[in-house]
């Protein structure tokens, strides 16, 4: 399937930058992490005004050949997924609701099975693992992390998309006085994120049972 050999790709190209920012940190030099300073790196091998080893500087290159090979698939494939999800109607209809892009629409077209499964949207968040473990303790129930069951595609990638609507850019389109602006004001990021993607895939069970498009709710403002 593209989307996991997609995150395989993602996640070997990951452990490739770490290990270059790895070899390089020996000799004092501090990387930041992501893919966007690979950039610095080939700027470092470039000069020749300190004590770099010729051995580092070849297996630092060869990593950064095999890191750019790897963005190459990447991206070939990012751009098949986006043609694939343009031609069904339901990776559309799904790409309607904000934090749902090409990737996420047609891992649920592929993974999810019909939403006639599912009695609720909550049983299908429930599915997908986006739900929070309850623990008992002292007579008390208590909220952890997500649980670990369900689908893990579907599920990481809507966490993900979750946080991109947080991001600075994202954080534009949130109307103000709506639910998440004020989850945002009063949890953490991570909490925002999972309770968003929970309710982003009972949207997304309601928008297929019912054959809808997404429609943003008008905030409910106090008087």
């Amino acid at each position: 399937m593209l989307v996991r050999s997609r995150e395989r790709l993602v996640e070997q190209r990951t452990e490739l930058v770490n290990a270059v920012r790895s070899a390089l940190y020996e000799y004092g030099f501090v990387i930041p992490q992501g893919i966007a300073n690979v950039r610095r790196v080939e700027e470092i091998l470039d000069e020749r005004n300190h004590e770099l080893p010729d051995l580092v500087r070849e297996d630092c290159r060869d990593m950064l050949l095999q890191i750019a090979e790897k963005s190459d698939l990447i991206a070939r494939i990012n751009k098949f997924i986006k043609q694939l999800a343009a031609q069904t109607n339901v990776a559309q209809q799904l790409q309607t609701i904000p934090g749902v892009g090409p990737m996420t629409a047609i891992a649920i077209e592929t993974f999810a099975p019909p939403m006639e499964t599912f009695k609720n949207g909550r049983a299908f968040a429930a599915w997908l693992g986006l739900v929070p473990r309850q623990f008992s303790s002292g007579g008390k129930e208590r909220l952890g992390g997500v649980s670990k069951a369900g689908q893990a595609d579907i599920r990481r990638l809507l966490i993900i998309g979750a946080m991109t609507r947080m991001s600075w850019l994202g954080l534009r389109s949130i109307t103000p006085g709506s639910w998440l602006s004020r989850m945002i004001a009063r949890k953490s990021k991570l909490l925002t994120a999972i309770a968003l993607a929970n309710k982003m895939a009972r949207i997304i069970w309601a928008m297929l049972r019912n054959g809808t498009n997404y429609r943003d709710p008008v905030p409910v403002l106090a008087v």
